[in-house]
């Protein structure tokens, strides 16, 4: 049997900063603190400007265990864009339009499967699963007039298998190397979670009437959990407020945070051994994933925006285990796990982020307070600001103070 541990890369420099943070009462701290309007929360034009740019990243649509075999597929409609993400002959994954060549009905209704051919149920044109997604029949080809087999497959989208996770640009625009956009930093450090010998364990998918942005801040926030999750054996119980080192990396983040057993250590005067139990870690993946690293398996969320309504958001959180390990006594506790998550998120985080929706629904020429203290919290609202303002202060935007 493996070792029953996701392996997570020892970052002696952070558990030193948590030590020194927990001995002086600090923490990592931004330059500036940052006043975001409210409008940014429910404004229908600056929703649209978001939804744009996810478009032109890559963005994290599956995991390779759910297309295992050609012709396996999942669906998905991510921003508006229906996708088939398909399993291909010969190995790989490709990812398409869920959409026929013909008159634009759905190829595949269903939410997974395996088929040798997806059939338009409109007029029958029928495409090769495994083999490109190619035209195969068209009904009454001969009075049609001529259809160029050839010019008509599934129109492709740019995508690539990095990691076990399946990537892919939601546009038709020429997408980056993983490897790139990642960044070596961040690259290295996913390398050792073995995502590509893992399987998605369980999977849930939320709907939920807030700005997506708040779900992200909720996620990657440092100084919530002794008071939001103040619950005896809850999340607020396994880590210490405020003690918290960030790495930046760019467009991508990771807040790491001391775990109660560490001030312990350090309170007794004791000086602690390098081990990454002491440690929780979240990194961010811009702009709409997040992953938590835990000895057992990898906690995948990805935040997807409403494609019409500002104040709304698909959550889909998956736990990822890697298929060498997995035993009774694994899936006993992930499945703890995911209840402890399940409580916290469902019962105190998205309730939370509710009324912060409904107030800046409610509070229109209004401002939320991001302080230097919340450096994790501020990031993606710093890259946004990059992203879509160039970095300049106008009407609607960021200030920093």
């Amino acid at each position: 049997m493996a070792e029953a541990q996701t392996a997570i890369r020892m970052d002696i420099d952070a558990l030193r900063g948590l030590v020194d943070h927990i001995r002086n009462n600090t923490t990592d701290t931004a330059d500036a603190a940052l006043i975001v309007p409210t409008t940014q929360y429910f404004c229908d034009e600056r929703a649209a400007r978001e939804r744009e740019l996810l478009r032109r990243v890559p963005l994290v649509v599956a995991h390779v265990s759910e297309v295992p075999e050609p012709g396996s597929f999942v669906t998905r409609d991510l921003l508006g864009l229906p996708l088939l993400i398909v399993g291909q002959r010969g190995g790989g994954v490709k990812v398409f339009r869920n959409m026929c060549r013909h008159r634009g009905g759905k190829v595949e209704l269903e939410e997974k499967g395996k088929r040798p051919i997806f059939m338009c149920q409109y007029h029958g044109w029928s495409y090769a699963a495994a083999d490109g997604g190619e035209l195969k029949v068209v009904p009454y080809e001969e009075t049609s007039g001529g259809i160029d087999k050839g010019c008509n497959s599934l129109i492709e989208l740019p995508s690539e298998v990095r990691h076990g996770l399946v990537w892919t640009l939601l546009s038709e625009g020429e997408m980056p190397s993983i490897a790139d956009f990642l960044g070596e930093e961040v690259d290295a450090q996913i390398q050792p979670w073995e995502l590509d010998d893992s399987v998605v364990y369980m999977e849930h998918v939320m709907e939920m009437p807030i700005n997506w942005k708040l779900v992200m801040d909720g996620a990657i926030d440092s100084l919530h959990a002794q008071f939001l999750h103040n619950k005896p054996g809850g999340v607020g119980a396994r880590s210490v407020n405020h003690a918290m080192v960030f790495r930046d990396y760019g467009r991508h983040g990771k807040m790491i945070m001391a775990r109660r057993r560490l001030k312990k250590i350090v309170d007794a005067g004791d000086e602690p051994e390098a081990n990454s139990s002491y440690m929780a870690s979240v990194m961010m993946l811009y702009p709409n994933s997040i992953f938590v690293e835990a000895p057992d398996h990898v906690e995948l969320w990805s935040v997807w925006p409403h494609p019409t309504d500002a104040a709304q958001c698909t959550v889909r959180i998956r736990f990822m285990v890697r298929s060498g390990i997995m035993t009774p006594e694994i899936e006993d506790r992930i499945n703890r796990s995911w209840e402890i998550l399940r409580f916290a998120a469902t019962e105190e985080d998205f309730p939370m982020e509710e009324t912060i929706q409904r107030n800046a629904e409610a509070w229109p020429g209004g401002t939320y307070t991001y302080a230097r203290n919340e450096k994790s919290a501020q990031h993606l609202h710093r890259q946004l600001f990059k992203d879509l303002d160039g970095g300049v202060s106008g009407p609607g935007t960021l200030i920093m103070r």
